[in-house]
């Protein structure tokens, strides 16, 4: 029973998605109430498959000898599938109120369940045969929620989405097909699965192959030099974003370097040498430059986006550690951030759908009149900054010490970056969150006289999520252990 379960949370949402232009609603009512109720059974079954998990795969196709498309819970891929089935529900509740002025509803609507689905496949890929196929899958399904305004600049802005993603899948098919050629199994197995003796003598080969999977996987997490595709894709609406940048599309990018690292490669393979080096350096360099990039940027959306591009880095920089304690470090940081994340993103979009504004300096004075969603945003960006208390301060924190205890002497640099970019977040998030509060004297409030907080479809959704972030900061104990357990058996 436990084993049909696997199939059917991926299914479910597939298959009901695709029926949502179909299907005779007499009214909005009753499309939001069979979706809200899609997605919510949907993730029940989640959880009910976590709390009694499966130990046999679920086989959906077998080609030809080891090659399959099959479904497996381990640790890494419940902290994944438990995060959508948590963060979904509440993202489809936002949405109702986002989305009522919009135009194509229910083909939003459709792609954004459909997205459900997938996630979960690439979250309970056995192998990497499907991974693959879930990661592209995932590209194709999100192309359409980019560009669905069908304005030039999302047009143009899904046009960059798919080249970059089109790049990302040549390099990860090379590295998979690698994989399934040298490796003992394409199942994924703590510690890796190269066969040395086929590898022979072409060590630094293969060790090529695992940059270029790490940079095709790696290319939805906006890894720099390929960061311009996040940012851009900000014109998608903000249930969209919030969810790209929280669990969907990127940190589905961090899922699948941190599979091929631990799972297929194996960190003991690539730890010291000129490939851990290599990638390395440009996560470091894209903490940076991230930061320094929402630091500049004066569009509200665009700069959460930079910070994304940042904190994805984080979670890289955990990954290539090549350690048991950096992997925990990432795996934290992913869980977390997630949380951050889509709690700002929606505190934006609520800005955004009240006030019909979308660049920082002309949120003066807002916080006024939008208490319950600027206070919201302030905190969500001191967890970003990793101030004690919350969520944000956790997961750095054992990202830092993983790094202090490293051998490699990049990670030190990686510490000067997490510092550097903390003093740039507690800059482009706090300067928001003044201007909001603190306008000064020659501000005209009769510009927002009419602005209030939105309603409690956006509201319910900005309070679950801060209060998560919250209880993470106080109470992160058991989560630390149950991902340090995770993360001992590489």
């Amino acid at each position: 029973m436990n084993i049909a379960i696997m199939i059917t949370v991926v299914l479910l949402p597939i298959i009901g998605g695709v029926l949502i232009p179909v299907l005779p609603f007499k009214n909005r009512k009753q499309m939001m109430f069979y979706i809200e109720t899609l997605v919510v059974l949907n993730s029940a079954l989640v959880i009910a498959m976590l709390l009694n998990k499966p130990e046999e795969a679920f086989v959906l196709f077998r080609f030809t000898g080891n090659l399959s498309v099959s479904f497996h819970l381990d640790g890494l891929g419940s902290l994944f599938a438990g995060l959508a089935a948590v963060l979904w529900p509440f993202a489809i509740l936002y949405s109702f109120e986002y989305m009522k002025k919009e135009e194509r509803e229910r083909t939003f609507f459709m792609f954004y369940v459909i997205t459900f689905g997938v996630t979960l496949g690439v979250a309970m890929a056995e192998n990497i045969l499907t991974l693959y196929f879930f990661f592209e899958m995932m590209s194709l399904i999100t192309l359409p929620l980019i560009m669905h305004t069908q304005t030039r600049e999302a047009v143009l802005a899904s046009r960059t989405y798919l080249y970059f993603m089109i790049g990302g899948a040549a390099f990860a098919f090379i590295g998979m097909i690698f994989i399934l050629s040298y490796g003992s199994t394409g199942v994924f197995t703590p510690g890796g699965v190269l066969d040395l003796e086929q590898i022979g003598n072409y060590r630094n080969l293969a060790l090529f192959m695992y940059v270029m999977a790490f940079f095709g996987f790696g290319m939805k997490t906006a890894v720099f030099p390929f960061s311009a595709w996040l940012p851009k894709a900000g014109v998608a609406p903000t249930p969209v974003t919030a969810l790209l940048h929280a669990v969907a599309v990127v940190n589905t990018g961090a899922f699948a370097v941190m599979r091929i690292t631990y799972y297929n490669f194996g960190a003991g393979f690539v730890r010291g040498t000129w490939a851990q080096n290599v990638v390395m350096a440009f996560v470091i360099f894209t903490i940076i430059y991230g930061s320094a990039r929402a630091l500049k940027e004066t569009h509200l959306k665009r700069r959460l986006a930079w910070s994304t591009v940042s904190n994805l880095s984080y979670i890289l920089f955990g990954v290539t550690l090549m350690s048991a304690f950096g992997f925990a470090g990432a795996m934290l940081h992913m869980l977390f951030h997630s949380f951050m994340k889509i709690c700002s993103f929606f505190c934006a979009g609520a800005v955004m759908h009240q006030s019909g504004k979308s660049y920082i300096f002309e949120l003066d004075g807002m916080g006024k009149k939008m208490p319950k969603v600027f206070i919201i945003f302030t905190i969500a960006g001191l967890a970003l900054m990793g101030v004690p208390g919350f969520a944000g301060f956790i997961s750095k924190w054992n990202l830092m010490s993983a790094a202090v205890d490293n051998e490699n002497p990049l990670a030190v640099w990686g510490v000067v970056a997490l510092l550097v970019s903390a003093l740039f977040t507690a800059m482009y998030m706090l300067t928001i969150s003044v201007r909001a509060f603190f306008p000064g004297k020659n501000f005209d409030d009769s510009k927002i006289k009419n602005l209030t907080d939105p309603n409690w479809m956006m509201i319910l959704p900005l309070i679950f999520f801060v209060t998560v972030v919250i209880i993470f900061g106080i109470y992160s104990g058991p989560f630390v252990e149950a991902i340090g357990q995770v993360a001992s058996v590489m």
